[in-house]
């Protein structure tokens, strides 16, 4: 059974969300992928790229399949080239999603009327969403992605601290505009470095760092990772020139990202603000009267896994866990067995946790009872 976060439980409390690669699963690829290790254990690009580290041209091309399958397809998004139904369908809930934050803000009746969505995302799938609401007029709100200026658009963590109010005529009333603070955990490809600062900038226009005769020498590579029935030892393999990595690798390192081994950001700028607002999700989590809410997210980032069960020391933090399946409820129930503010969300024997299900069952101001197959058929 699905369990419901009633929104009259949580709508006046200091509200936390945060969105994994779960959320945009019907967009882009996630880094799951269809070879197995010999004891029979999927892979990921993630345990892939660790196990392979040493090797030069074998852990180069997983980076470059990585960089080709999973980035590159998010620096090119863009909503209006979305034609496959998964795709249109997923806009459609980050849409559902957004309205369902602002309708708890709605009742809110402080002048501090703000919602703080944590995403490990790189995808533009929140703003573009938030934009095409505000462009549909049905509600007033601000969506505050931490920049300031105009023409050149700068990122500093002090900007998630501000909100805009309006005022009446007279200025004797003051009325809270709903605020939506976009917080990317993991970077984005919107990002890039401008000197000592970040600048934000949403395009689609991005170059391929990868040479096109690059791109076909790891062609099998990549469709071998991608084809169900491997194993690593058969995996084909790939030789590069010390030219060819060195380009790569010059390029990539440059990218605006949390990588998806263990190690992080290599410019200092970006890993500054990646400590930033793991202390800025640290400190909303410590507030009295916190909620967070996690969707699509594995939990695999090992800082943020740390920070939040630090942070369950706040009796006044109440934590909601959606997953995705059953199998990795039962993992998370093991994760946090020691803290009684955590409640696990797990989706119905034959049924998953995605975003659909998630708006529809979990996360609405009017969540529906689910009612099982064999029942709906006796109806």
């Amino acid at each position: 059974m699905f369990t419901a976060i009633e929104p009259l439980d949580v709508y006046n409390k200091n509200i936390n969300i945060l969105l994994g690669s779960g959320a945009s699963a019907d967009l882009f690829p996630t880094l799951a992928l269809k070879i197995k290790c010999p004891l029979g254990k999927w892979q990921t690009i993630e345990t892939l790229a660790t196990a392979h580290s040493g090797w030069a041209d074998r852990h180069t091309a997983i980076f470059m399949h990585y960089y080709n399958t999973c980035i590159y397809p998010v620096q090119n998004f863009s909503p209006k080239k979305v034609r496959n139904i998964a795709g249109r369908k997923n806009l459609k809930n980050y849409e559902e999603f957004i309205t369902t934050t602002l309708g708890l803000l709605d009742r809110r009746k402080d002048l501090n009327r703000k919602i703080n969505i944590f995403t490990t995302n790189y995808d533009g799938c929140l703003a573009h969403s938030a934009d095409n609401i505000l462009a549909k007029g049905s509600h007033d709100f601000v969506i505050n992605d931490g920049t300031s200026g105009f023409h050149k658009k700068l990122l500093h963590a002090k900007n998630f601290s501000t909100f805009q109010c309006q005022t009446g005529i007279f200025e004797r009333s003051h009325y809270g505009i709903p605020q939506i603070n976009l917080i990317h955990l993991h970077g984005s490809v919107y990002w890039s470095k401008s000197g000592e600062k970040i600048e934000v900038e949403y395009k689609n226009d991005f170059d391929n760092l990868i040479h096109p005769r690059t791109l076909a020498k790891i062609q099998r590579f990549s469709d071998y990772l991608t084809t169900e029935g491997g194993t690593t030892t058969k995996i084909p393999q790939v030789a590069f020139t010390s030219q060819q990595r060195n380009n790569f690798w010059n390029a990539y390192n440059k990218l605006p990202i949390v990588n998806p081994t263990k190690w992080k950001f290599h410019e200092t700028v970006f890993e500054e603000h990646y400590y930033q607002m793991l202390r800025l999700l640290s400190y909303e989590l410590e507030k009295p009267n916190s909620i967070l809410i996690a969707f699509g997210f594995s939990f695999a980032d090992e800082h943020i896994l740390k920070l939040i069960q630090r942070s369950l020391a706040n009796p006044q933090l109440q934590t909601f866990i959606c997953c995705y399946s059953k199998r990795s409820a039962d993992n998370l129930i093991e994760e946090f067995k020691l803290w009684k503010n955590v409640t696990i969300i797990s989706p119905p024997d034959g049924e998953k946790l995605d975003f659909t299900n998630f708006n529809k069952y979990i996360f609405s101001l009017k969540p529906q009872r689910y009612v099982p197959p064999e029942e709906e058929e006796l109806v």
